[in-house]
């Protein structure tokens, strides 16, 4: 296995609602809009799979400082032709009271396929992620962070909750969009590969069988990119405010440099099974930061502050290598404020006690998340 270090640059996709800013209801993105910020955003702008639905994606950046100039970009220029059409953008997972049943996909070839292989489980996702893919060239150091990595997900996306309602109902979950997604064939952890020779072997042979096209049918939280030479994790619910956006980036850059240094050293991450970090995964999706989790090495949960606190001091010099160390730190912010999904519920709660109805209250959520989306740009 091939010692170079690798870049670890970073890219981060992003999948945005179009809602119109007087009903608070999903729109439809206008062909206009589409044409208008494909153009502006040549390469990093495309719609997605539902009609209400955009995606957006960075070039390689090398810091999370050009993560945040590039991503920042981004979302102010669909935010100001979403204006334009009296819509704007919302960076959460679920749309707090939008029926799925309503919505229509996207008329295009690889989407009208996917309806027809998915059927009813298709129509159902109705929800947003944000993808961070990290630099690694070698094939084979890219399955060995994968198989390591995998036991980090669950805290990347307990900071990330931010879909607690679903058509208009509270879940009493921090991540209902993970419940949706796991309906999808070839999702959840990823299993555990020797290397790229298995990894590409297995896929070589449900392309073989016309199961699928290629890697990027492979749903997986964290998975060796398809069309990039990068490791992707999947995990995270897409976030309302950048400045998470970018410090579930930094987590993740720094944590792979973490995993592939000590790999180099042979002090390699413990591999547990998919069966136990899925249990953290579980508490991740329904308590998000406000439980606590598992700790293998010591076999007791602890509480989900102590976890963050100690996987800063494990990632510190990779934070100050890679210069984000405000970025990671800023995880402990999220502990303080809530992720989006406790916050989201205060505005309903708040709207709630002030008299408002259920839909009114629901409306006062979107309003707030028509917010965030703009406060850090």
């Amino acid at each position: 296995m091939a010692t170079t270090t690798p870049p670890f640059t970073i890219g981060i996709e992003e999948e945005y609602l179009l809602v119109d800013k007087e009903t608070f209801a999903l729109a439809h993105a206008p062909d206009d809009l589409i044409a208008a910020c494909g153009d502006e955003l040549a390469g990093k702008f495309s719609p997605e799979f539902l009609q209400c639905q955009v995606e957006v994606g960075t070039g390689i950046c090398e810091t999370i400082g050009q993560a945040r100039d590039d991503l920042g970009n981004l979302r102010r220029t669909v935010a100001r032709h979403a204006a334009a059409h009296g819509l704007a953008p919302i960076a959460a997972s679920c749309h707090p009271f939008a029926d799925w049943k309503d919505q229509h996909h996207t008329d295009k070839a690889r989407y009208n396929k996917l309806h027809r292989d998915l059927a009813g489980v298709a129509r159902r996702m109705l929800i947003c992620g944000m993808h961070v893919h990290v630099g690694i060239p070698d094939q084979d150091m890219r399955i060995n962070l994968v198989n390591q990595l995998k036991y980090f997900l669950p805290h990347l996306h307990a900071l990330s909750t931010s879909s607690p309602f679903w058509q208009g109902e509270d879940t009493g979950m921090q991540s209902y969009r993970l419940t949706v997604f796991d309906n999808l064939p070839r999702t959840g952890l990823p299993p555990f590969m020797k290397d790229w020779e298995q990894f590409s072997s297995t896929v070589q042979t449900l392309s073989e069988l016309g199961l699928i096209e290629d890697a990027s049918k492979i749903w997986w939280d964290l998975r060796p990119s398809s069309k990039f030479p990068t490791i992707e994790s999947r995990i995270c619910d897409v976030a309302p405010r950048m400045e998470v956006t970018l410090t579930l980036a930094a987590l993740t850059q720094c944590l792979t440099r973490m995993l592939w240094r000590k790999s180099v050293e042979n002090d390699g991450w413990r591999i547990v099974q998919n069966f136990m970090v899925a249990e953290n995964r579980w508490r991740a999706q329904r308590y998000g930061v406000s439980e606590g989790f598992i700790d293998f090495g010591r076999k007791s949960l602890i509480p989900f502050a102590q976890a963050v606190d100690e996987l800063i001091e494990l990632i510190a010099q990779d934070a100050e290598a890679l210069d984000c160390m405000p970025e990671v730190a800023a995880a402990r912010d999220i502990l303080t404020t809530g992720t989006s999904a406790d916050q989201q519920r205060s505005v309903f709660e708040q709207a709630k006690a002030s008299g408002a109805n259920s839909q009114e209250a629901l409306n006062a959520v979107v309003q707030h998340l028509i917010s965030e989306f703009q406060a850090d740009l």
